[in-house]
């Protein structure tokens, strides 16, 4: 199998259209026309998964963390990265970075973590903007159905849990074709009403190419009118975080030591107790500090997080309970998740699950 054909399945996925704009993601080393008879999942990349990969047979190693973040002015070396590229390089292993594309998803990282707590009923906590477009055309009416229908088959027009979602508006269509043209209505270099169909229907960013795709093969006219905006609508399907409520409410200590317990770390760092009761959570797997106010202003009792510097936790402001599990910890079950999914979509291949722990924190 080609590299890309298992990135195709990974972007139907998690399109890198809404990975956030400070992201590294998709493909950043290797080509993606080599044939592949192997994938090793990982949760980093190191030297170490690099080798691991060879050992295994993997031509490609799809990650969660991008080991390129930064733009290299040089690769010699002279650091973890570039070894880490170097050696890719050499061994002619590939890397895939999914990172924040699966944060993005609505069962991506952060739902997985709310899950791993037992929290009921998540909902993204941060919902992306300007996910969504707007498509209105112009169809004749007897060809209206033809083209909607392709435009629904090309993924417009859902919306949350509804599908075969349009908006039509009868009215009449003006144009003169000129002596070139080839029209399907009307006649060269004479004016031409028709009776048309103004259709609207929203989409995904995504989707944008392949409904287009669409429009232009079904619309019976030689050029296609068409109005594309985007829209600035929070979507709740795509986002990052995610808020929930525990089965019942706990103690703020019952809460931590079941939180160390699923999350297997020892140790936790957190704001004061306040000797109140927890059972709506907030969580965002990795660095989540910029989503302090957002899990206040939705009711949240606590936030489960990671990479908390020393002021963020004076945001508790003795009214909010803040915890810091742990980066690696809040996110140890993305490869699960990766691999779990990949399995499922392409049959009898190599999918391997890496065994190297990419933690770099250790505890004493």
């Amino acid at each position: 199998m080609k590299i890309s054909a298992i990135i195709a399945v990974l972007e139907q996925w998690t399109p890198l259209v809404y990975a956030e704009d400070f992201d590294n993601v998709g493909l950043l080393v290797g080509n993606k026309n080599s044939e592949c008879e192997g994938v090793l999942i990982s949760h980093d990349v190191s030297e170490a998964v690099i080798e691991e990969a060879v050992q295994k047979n993997c031509q490609l190693v799809v990650c969660f963390h991008p080991i390129i973040f930064k733009g290299l002015t040089s690769i010699t070396g002279k650091n973890y990265v570039e070894r880490t590229v170097i050696k890719a390089i050499e061994n002619k292993v590939a890397i895939y970075a999914i990172h924040t594309a699966l944060d993005n998803h609505k069962e991506g990282i952060s739902y997985q973590l709310g899950k791993c707590l037992g929290l009921n009923n998540q909902r993204i906590l941060l919902p992306q903007k300007n996910t969504l477009l707007h498509l209105t055309t112009y169809v004749p009416a007897e060809e209206k159905e033809t083209v909607l229908a392709a435009l629904h088959e090309a993924g417009a027009g859902s919306i949350g849990e509804y599908s075969h979602c349009s908006f039509g508006v009868s009215g009449e269509g003006r144009f003169t074709p000129s002596a070139h043209s080839n029209p399907q209505k009307g006649e060269k270099e004479k004016n031409a009403r028709v009776k048309e169909e103004a259709l609207s229907v929203v989409l995904y960013k995504h989707q944008k190419n392949s409904v287009l795709s669409a429009l232009e093969k079904y619309h019976p006219y030689e050029s296609v009118a068409y109005e594309l905006v985007e829209l600035e609508n929070k979507q709740a399907e795509i986002g990052l975080g995610s808020i929930g409520k525990l089965k019942a409410p706990l103690s703020e200590t019952a809460f931590m030591n079941h939180i160390k317990k699923v999350l297997n770390v020892p140790h936790l760092r957190h704001s004061a107790l306040l000797k109140k009761e927890i059972q709506t959570v907030a969580v965002l797997g990795g660095s989540g500090a910029f989503c302090i106010d957002a899990a206040k202003a939705q009711g949240a009792d606590a936030l489960v997080t990671a990479d908390l510097k020393y002021h963020d936790f004076f945001k508790a402001e003795d009214n909010f309970f803040l915890v810091d599990a742990g980066h690696y910890e809040t996110e140890h079950f993305t490869k699960n998740l990766i691999h779990g999914y990949l399995s499922k979509k392409i049959a009898n291949f190599a999918f391997n699950l890496s065994e190297t722990n990419t933690n770099p924190v250790q505890y004493f």
